[in-house]
């Protein structure tokens, strides 16, 4: 049974990272390599995409302070797009959901169950926030993380490292985890890092002149019904794992101890809890 249910962890997460990389290589294709506007400006049809998604993209480019830029699309930087370190109410000595930096994973968006602590100092974000860690070495290993474990209107809080960021309308939130672990983006932070050798950190004033190109609000729109639904499938999977992760950690220590016995066909029987909602 317990082979079992570790083979459905295995299975979940490794969906998750399947996922995580479709909704990223989307980012990419759209944003950054702007390939349904190359498609179309070559008589193509854009792939991966119904007529009337493909007819919100322009079919040419234009000069730019960053290049050439798809037609009608605007030269931003981080600062125009999105909030960052916006302010969340949250009284101290208030119990709220909390997060340390070792919460935070080096890949995927989810986190470690946040841990119930009275508010003290540090970052404070909501769901459809984005976390990022602001210190040498946090950063270089790619710790991010998205923020959809909170109740309807919580706020958490964590680490006075994290620089939390939210995209404004009428990018969907999804985007702003999408950009944390774009690697063009990450190199930007990296090199913006100051301060002594072994704690530097990324200053918020030099993070907000990163550049971006910004598409008009129907593109943004269109990438958000796609990619929302894979960030939700992410966080359901993620629930259903560290639920099997709990119940094998219980399981064992009474299985090795001889405390629980199971029944001769324990195959039977972990696919039932396996099936069973997860």
């Amino acid at each position: 049974m317990v082979a079992a249910l570790n083979d459905r962890i295995t299975l979940l997460r490794e969906t998750n990272a399947t996922l995580e990389a479709i909704a990223q290589a989307l980012f990419k294709s759209w944003f950054v390599d702007f390939d349904p506007v190359r498609a179309k400006m070559e008589g193509r049809a854009p792939g991966g995409m119904d007529e009337v998604t493909a007819a919100l993209f322009p079919d040419g480019f234009e000069e730019s302070a960053l290049g050439l830029v798809p037609t009608g699309w605007r030269v931003a930087t981080l600062t125009d797009a999105f909030e960052i370190n916006p302010t969340r109410a949250l009284k101290k000595n208030t119990i709220a959901p909390y997060l340390d930096m070792a919460s935070l994973a080096t890949s995927g968006h989810c986190v470690e169950r946040p841990i119930p602590r009275a508010m003290g100092s540090g970052a404070k974000f909501r769901n459809g926030d984005s976390l990022l860690a602001r210190i040498t070495p946090c950063l270089e290993n790619g710790k991010s993380a998205f923020v959809d474990f909170l109740d309807e209107g919580q706020v958490g809080w964590g680490s006075t490292e994290f620089i939390v960021l939210r995209p404004k309308a009428p990018l969907p939130d999804y985007i702003g985890y999408l950009l944390c672990r774009h690697p063009a983006f990450r190199e930007y932070a990296i090199q913006s890092m100051s301060g002594t050798s072994g704690r530097q950190r990324v200053q918020n004033d030099v993070l907000g002149r990163y550049p971006m190109v910004l598409s008009d609000g129907n593109v943004a729109q269109a990438f958000g019904d796609i990619v929302e639904p894979i960030q939700g499938s992410i966080a359901a999977n993620d629930a259903a794992a560290q639920t099997l992760v709990s119940l094998r950690d219980t399981l064992l220590p009474r299985l090795i101890s001889g405390q629980l016995r199971l029944p001769e066909n324990t195959d039977a029987l972990a696919a039932e809890v396996c099936a069973s909602g997860f």
